[in-house]
C-alpha cells in the first residue's frame, strides 16, 4: 500500500467501520493514521470494552474516535454508554450523521429516562439523520425532538411506550418512508399519520387488544401483529398486507379499496367472521393468499368457519396464483355443499400453487373431493403440497384418511407432494 496515492489509501479506509480495526490501523504507521479521519462509519460491537483495563472511560474512548473523523456519516453503538457520553458524541458529529443505531438498554431505567438530558433527548442534535434505529427503548414521556426533516427510516426494537410519547416521536419524523416497531408494549391506541410512509411493520407485545389507525396514502407494505381493531382508509398503493394476532382476537378491520393488493396474509387464533369476510371481499385482486385462522366467533365464543362455496370463492378471486390454506379455512371449503354450484364452464384460471395444511381426518371424503376439484379446475396448476400436521386421532379413520391422501398423491405424483 506504500506505493498507492494518498487519495486511494483514504478511499480504501473509508470502507472500514469496526472500531477495533480502526484502533489497530491507527498504530501501524503515520500514513495510515493520517488516512483514518476519512472513514465514514464507526461500529462499536456489544463486547467492545469487555476486556478494557485502561484509564479512559469507554464513553471517552468513543468520543476520541468520533472526534478524529472529519465527517462521520454513520455511528453504530451496541456497547453500553451513558447519556452524557452520547451527548458529547452528538455535539461532535451530529451535524454530519446520516445513520445512527444505538442499543439504548434503558428498559428498566425509569429514572434515567426522565433525567436530563436523556438518551432520547441527546439524539435531537443529529437533525440531518436519514435513518435511526434504537434497541431497548423506554419511552414513557414524549421525547424532546424538534424535527428530523430528512429522516426516512425509523426502527425501534424492544420498547415500552406510552401513546402520547409514540405520537410525539412520529410527529417529529414527518417524512418517514419506512417505520418498524418490533416487540413493543405499553401502547393502547396507535395513531399514525405519515403522508410519505411506504413500508410499515408493527409488532405489539402483550394482550393483543391494541387499536391502530393509519393514514398514509402512499403505503405499499403493511404488516400488523397484535391489534384487534385496525383502520386503514387510504389503500390505493397497498400491495402487501399481513395481519396477525397471536394473543388476542381481531374484531374489526376497516380498509379502503384494495385494488393494488397482490399478497394478503391473515393469521391468528380467532377472528370475527365479519372481519374475515370483509378482508376476502376487499382482496378480490389478490395473487397470493395465506390464511391461518383457527376459529371465528365473537368474544369468548369460539366457532368453526361457516361453509364457503368453492365456486363462489374462486370466481371472486380470479387472479389468485398461490393459495396457502390451513385447517379451518380448508375445512370450510370441504363441506358437502361447497361444490354444488359447479357448472360446465367453471375453471380456476390463474391458480398455480396450493399449500394445504390438514389437521383432522373428519369429513375425509369431502376433503379428498375438494383436493381433486382444485386439480381438475385449476388449469395451470403446477404444484400442490399437502401438509399433515399434528393430526390427533387414535381412531382408524386417521389411518384411512392418510391412505387416501397417499393414493391421491400417487395418482398425481407430478403435481402433488406430501409434507
Amino acid at each position: 500500500m506504500e506505493s498507492l496515492p494518498d487519495a486511494v489509501v483514504q478511499y480504501i479506509f473509508s470502507f472500514m467501520n469496526n472500531a477495533r480495526d480502526v484502533a489497530v490501523c491507527n498504530c501501524v504507521s503515520k500514513r495510515w493514521k493520517d488516512s483514518l479521519p476519512y472513514i465514514k462509519s464507526l461500529y462499536f460491537p456489544r463486547n467492545s470494552f469487555d476486556s478494557h483495563t485502561g484509564i479512559d472511560h469507554p464513553d471517552t474512548i468513543v468520543w476520541k474516535m468520533v472526534s478524529s473523523v472529519f465527517k462521520l456519516e454513520e455511528l453504530v453503538v451496541y456497547s453500553p454508554f451513558s447519556s452524557i457520553g452520547l451527548a458529547s458524541w452528538m455535539l461532535l458529529a451530529g451535524s454530519s450523521l446520516k445513520h445512527l443505531e444505538l442499543r439504548m438498554d434503558n428498559l428498566a431505567e425509569y429514572q434515567n429516562c426522565i433525567d436530563s438530558p436523556s438518551k432520547l433527548e441527546c439524539i435531537s442534535t443529529a437533525k440531518n439523520l436519514e435513518s435511526l434505529k434504537l434497541w431497548g427503548v423506554l419511552m414513557m414521556n414524549s421525547p424532546k425532538w424538534d424535527a428530523f426533516p430528512k429522516l426516512q427510516s425509523l426502527e425501534i426494537v424492544g420498547a415500552k411506550l406510552e401513546d402520547p410519547a409514540l405520537t410525539a416521536a412520529l410527529r417529529a419524523c414527518p417524512n418517514l418512508k419506512n417505520l418498524l416497531l418490533l416487540g413493543c408494549e405499553g401502547v393502547r391506541s396507535v395513531l399514525i399519520e405519515l403522508p410519505s410512509l411506504e413500508q410499515c411493520k408493527l409488532d405489539f407485545y402483550g394482550m393483543g387488544n391494541y387499536s391502530l389507525t393509519l393514514t398514509s396514502p402512499k403505503i405499499e407494505f403493511l404488516e400488523v401483529q397484535g391489534c384487534s381493531w385496525i383502520s386503514v382508509c387510504e389503500t390505493a398503493c397497498l400491495r402487501n398486507l399481513s395481519i396477525s394476532n397471536n394473543a388476542g382476537r381481531v374484531y374489526m378491520v376497516d380498509f379502503g379499496k384494495l385494488a393494488a393488493l397482490e399478497f394478503l396474509s391473515i393469521r391468528g387464533v380467532q377472528w370475527c367472521w365479519d372481519a374475515i369476510s370483509k378482508m376476502l371481499q376487499l382482496a378480490s385482486e389478490v395473487k397470493h393468499l395465506y390464511m391461518k385462522v383457527e376459529f371465528t366467533g365473537d368474544f369468548d365464543n369460539l366457532q368453526p368457519f361457516p361453509e364457503i362455496d368453492l365456486v363462489d370463492f374462486f370466481n371472486s378471486h380470479p387472479k389468485l396464483q398461490k393459495f396457502d390454506i390451513h385447517g379451518a379455512m380448508f375445512a370450510s371449503l370441504c363441506q358437502k355443499n361447497s361444490l354444488k354450484n359447479v357448472q360446465s364452464g367453471f375453471v380456476i384460471p390463474c391458480l398455480e400453487e396450493v399449500v394445504v395444511t390438514v389437521r383432522s381426518p373428519l369429513n375425509a371424503e369431502q376433503k379428498i373431493s375438494t383436493l381433486e376439484s382444485l386439480l381438475k379446475y385449476g388449469k395451470v396448476m403446477k404444484s400442490m403440497a399437502i401438509r399433515i400436521l399434528q393430526m390427533r386421532s387414535s381412531h382408524s379413520s386417521a389411518d384411512d384418511f392418510f391412505d387416501e391422501i397417499c393414493r391421491f398423491q400417487r395418482m398425481n405424483h407430478k403435481t402433488v407432494r406430501i409434507e
